[in-house]
């Protein structure tokens, strides 16, 4: 009789999914611990004191339950409710909030009326091997497009702590032969441009005549020069600055700086908000850039 109980309550068991044999559908899961949430705030914290900004960073797990959240000093009160709002979204919806922001403005408005959904951007989901773990949001830094790049730069901090090269190991390897990176040159183009995914890009330049003085504020440049000269100036006091795009920013001359001759094989390193200027030419003049941010 216990056999045969034994046996009808097993059976009863695996009916509900309950038992040794229902172990085998399930996976395992990645939890995002306090400690690895105060890793996401610390790193982008950090840039918001080394930029002289403000900013509300908050932290949820993949169910958009709240584990973290800090606030600069002098952000403005509303930040936390919207950074929260943020971080949920990305983590509930998977996806980052500047996707349905665009969304949104190409005209899909109904959107709008969904439950707990901020679609403004500076929500990034965080991820740790391949699997989302929670999501960052913040709000209150000086644009909307320095929220997100706050955001990515966090949410980047712990998936590279963790290790997690998964998902690059998977990208496509890019090829471009002679004739190709010749006719880049030609005009000067970009060759590539990171698909969308990836966090550099690669110019092929090409300079006939002096430029305006550029800050990337979010870029730095590696140049290497492939052909020709000219002369370089990096840093000073840029004069006149005008925002053209976001994150960058134009003038007409520089007071101050440092000088150099840059010339075929030179390679030089510009960090992000460094001033910079190719005040002289000898054209043609050939050179990689490659944009990392």
């Amino acid at each position: 009789m216990k056999t045969v109980r034994n046996m009808i309550v097993a059976a009863a068991l695996a009916t509900l999914g309950v038992g040794a044999q229902a172990q085998e559908p399930l996976t395992s899961k990645k939890t995002l611990t306090l400690d690895g949430a105060k890793k996401v705030v610390a790193s982008a914290m950090e840039f918001i004191k080394k930029n002289h900004t403000t900013g509300v960073v908050a932290i949820v797990d993949d169910g958009g339950n709240v584990i973290a959240v800090e606030r600069a000093d002098n952000t403005f009160a509303a930040g936390a409710n919207i950074s929260i709002g943020k971080a949920r979204t990305a983590a509930t919806f998977k996806r980052p909030t500047k996707d349905f922001e665009e969304i949104i403005k190409k005209g899909r408005t109904p959107m709008i009326a969904l439950n707990d959904f901020t679609p403004l951007q500076g929500g990034v989901p965080i991820l740790v091997d391949g699997q989302i773990v929670g999501a960052i949001g913040v709000s209150g830094a000086s644009s909307a497009d320095q929220d997100e790049e706050i955001a990515e730069l966090g949410a980047k901090a712990l998936s590279e702590s963790a290790g997690m090269r998964s998902e690059s190991a998977l990208l496509p390897v890019t090829y471009f032969d002679k004739e190709a990176v010749a006719a880049a040159f030609a005009k000067g183009a970009v060759l590539f441009d990171g698909n969308g995914n990836r966090n550099y890009m690669i110019h092929a330049s090409r300079r006939e005549k002096p430029g305006q003085v550029e800050v990337h504020t979010r870029d730095t440049d590696l140049i290497y020069v492939t052909e020709g000269a000219c002369t370089f100036v990096t840093g000073g006091t840029l004069a006149d600055g005008k925002t053209i795009a976001p994150n960058e920013i134009r003038g007409a001359t520089l007071h101050g700086g440092e000088t150099r001759k840059l010339t075929k094989g030179d390679v030089i390193i510009v960090p992000a908000g460094v001033p910079h200027w190719f005040q002289e030419v000898n054209a043609p003049f050939n050179y990689y850039v490659i944009k990392v941010r």
